[in-house]
């Protein structure tokens, strides 16, 4: 199936809180949370100076095409309509509710979750903060990860407490 046609299916079939995977090519994938309308949350380049990003989009995805934006350093949680998320030429795109053995939180947990994670600013951790952390704790309230071996469908505890933490001193400073 084509990239368009793929984003055509999980605009039609996608649902708040659904999570939509991004399989490279090079056997890893960058996940997301589906908002609804075409749109996507997820880890992305943070904001970056005009030289890191050539060196980037120059240097780092020059030598390594198949891996989409190389995540590096800071990280910030952004929602972008899906067609815009750079991803590399064979990527398959698609929902993936069912990867995980865990159960889904309600919607208004998901909402609280992502919407209080929207915006952050973190410092990207392969092992242990990465974007399937933050997509799986948003819809299941805790941080998986499959794609490391050693720790599949296991709790990432300290991803899973940053989250927990940044989302109660939001709650707290939005109360007064």
């Amino acid at each position: 199936m084509e990239r368009s046609a793929e984003i055509k299916d999980v605009v039609l079939y996608g649902r708040f809180g659904d999570l939509i995977e991004f399989s490279y090519p090079i056997g890893f994938s960058h996940w997301g949370m589906y908002e609804g309308d075409g749109h996507v949350v997820h880890f992305a380049v943070g904001d970056e100076s005009e030289l890191q990003r050539r060196f980037r989009v120059h240097v780092l995805q020059k030598v390594f095409p198949s891996s989409g934006n190389i995540l590096l350093g800071q990280t910030m949680i952004r929602r972008e309509q899906l067609a815009q998320v750079p991803v590399p030429t064979g990527a398959r795109i698609k929902i993936s509710n069912s990867s995980h053995d865990c159960t889904a939180s309600a919607a208004t947990d998901m909402r609280r979750r992502l919407y209080g994670l929207l915006g952050e600013v973190l410092e990207y951790n392969l092992l242990t903060l990465n974007c399937e952390h933050f997509a799986t704790f948003v819809r299941y309230g805790v941080a998986v990860c499959n794609q490391i071996p050693l720790h599949k469908d296991k709790e990432q505890r300290s991803a899973t407490a940053l989250f927990q933490e940044i989302i109660a001193k939001k709650t707290v400073s939005t109360k007064f």
